[in-house]
């Protein structure tokens, strides 16, 4: 009989203990990697989530953002992938550009080496252009582009990033070459094109819109107007078949624990209900779509396969 209640004692033990581990987490900041400079698109993302992910981690999470920029984001994400998997370093994650860098080049990561919590943002690109490029519609682009390959100089954040398929989606449907400035990010990328450094953009709607009267914008990529800018043509209305753009959330290395796995996907999977979060988004016209866990993964792994299309038809470098 003693030995019963032993053994008791010990299960409920043992059970208590679980539950006050999981009730732990998380005991200390949250490191958050982005692998981009301060102030572009996601980096705004990663700072408008922050708290809201706090909120739902409770226990008086704390999530600090740290910007990682570099070799078109892949500085940080690698720095995220390899970090200890213990809930404690998560990594923004941009696609198709994060699956691109697996293609383009040696890199330190591969689509197994995370566990893919949630996507956030469906960001579609703009064609912008610098006030002092005197190009400021479409047609004026394009037939200055005809006449003088290569002349046209364009920023933008990364090569087999969102922006740089755009590029290759509109020389190719255009018969177009423009000249490619790539940049630590988009923030620097627009910097040089309200400089009048760079004669053009491809850049993300959320980026330039508070820029909207010191740059042209010619168009966005999206099958229908964006509510951000429902004075904005697209580009099909233009007679150009442009869709495109950037989706960006929330990556951990590969081997989370399951509870610590479960308490971030819970807490990501409520900003979509959250009004508060996504009047928050759309003051930064970010475009809200949450996608969690498995379909993440899947998600991820269709833009790989995407990304390596394109690489076999129009490789980038």
């Amino acid at each position: 009989m003693l030995n019963i209640f032993k053994k008791t004692a010990i299960a409920g033990a043992m059970i208590l203990s679980a539950g006050a581990a999981l009730a732990e987490y998380p005991e200390k900041p949250i490191e958050v990697i982005v692998g981009y400079s301060a102030g572009g698109g996601t980096d705004v993302m990663a700072r408008t989530a922050a708290p809201f992910i706090e909120k739902y981690l409770g226990d008086g999470a704390s999530l600090v953002v740290k910007n990682m920029p570099g070799a078109s984001g892949q500085i940080g994400v690698t720095e995220a992938a390899n970090a200890e998997p213990d809930g404690y370093t998560l990594g923004t994650f941009n696609l198709p550009g994060m699956m691109a860098r697996t293609i383009d080049r040696e890199a330190g990561y591969d689509r197994d080496s995370f566990t893919y919590l949630a996507n956030v943002v469906n960001d579609p690109n703009v064609i912008v252009t610098s006030k002092a490029s005197g190009l400021d519609t479409l047609d004026k682009l394009l037939e200055e582009a005809k006449a003088n390959p290569l002349a046209i100089t364009v920023g933008m954040s990364s090569l087999g990033g969102d922006d740089h398929f755009a590029l290759i989606k509109l020389e190719e449907a255009t018969g177009t070459e423009f000249t490619i400035v790539p940049f630590k990010g988009s923030a620097p990328a627009r910097t040089a094109l309200l400089g009048g450094h760079v004669a053009m953009g491809i850049l993300n709607i959320s980026e330039v819109a508070e820029f909207q009267d010191q740059l042209n914008v010619l168009g966005v990529a999206t099958k229908e107007r964006s509510p951000f800018a429902p004075d904005l043509p697209t580009f099909k209305e233009q007679g150009l078949d442009l869709v495109n753009g950037s989706m960006r959330g929330f990556i951990a290395p590969a081997g989370l624990p399951e509870d610590v796995q479960a308490k971030l996907i819970d807490a990501f999977s409520q900003l979509s209900g959250d009004q508060e979060f996504l009047d928050a988004m759309a003051a930064t016209a970010n475009p809200v779509e949450v996608v969690t866990g498995e379909e993440f993964k899947q998600l991820t792994s269709d833009l790989y396969d995407l990304a390596n299309g394109v690489w076999q038809t129009s490789p980038w470098n």
